[in-house]
């Protein structure tokens, strides 16, 4: 299988297990943002670009601009609010919060709407 092809098929997994609406809520915020992430490394793969480590994201989607265009800060941004802003309270923390779930699902919807236009 294609870096592609792993990336779309991690994406499709998490995406089903966030929205299983039995599962814990940190789960489920985890589940977005590995989504995502494997989301947004299948349309990078497309323009040969990898990000492999999910700390370098902006700067690897900064330094390819072709892969989002002017679409790029929207995907970093949301992005990073997953990566730092709603799942580590939830995660790794003592909140559990169904409101930090709908932002989750705000970002994701996001990241979404510009990535899938792009995905073969």
């Amino acid at each position: 299988m294609s870096k592609y092809q792993d990336h779309k098929e991690k994406y499709l997994r998490f995406k089903k297990d966030a929205e299983n609406e039995e599962l814990f809520i940190p789960t489920r915020i985890e589940a977005y943002f590995n989504a995502m992430l494997h989301l947004i490394e299948a349309v990078a793969s497309q323009h040969n670009v990898h990000i492999d480590v999910h700390k370098n994201l902006r700067r690897i989607l900064e330094s390819n601009t072709d892969v989002f265009g002017e679409d790029t800060e929207t995907v970093c941004s949301n992005f990073i609010k997953l990566e730092k802003d709603i799942r580590p309270g939830q995660v790794y923390g003592s909140r559990i919060n169904g409101g930090k779930l709908k932002e989750a699902q705000k970002a994701v919807s996001l990241i979404e709407n510009i990535c899938l236009k792009d995905l073969k």
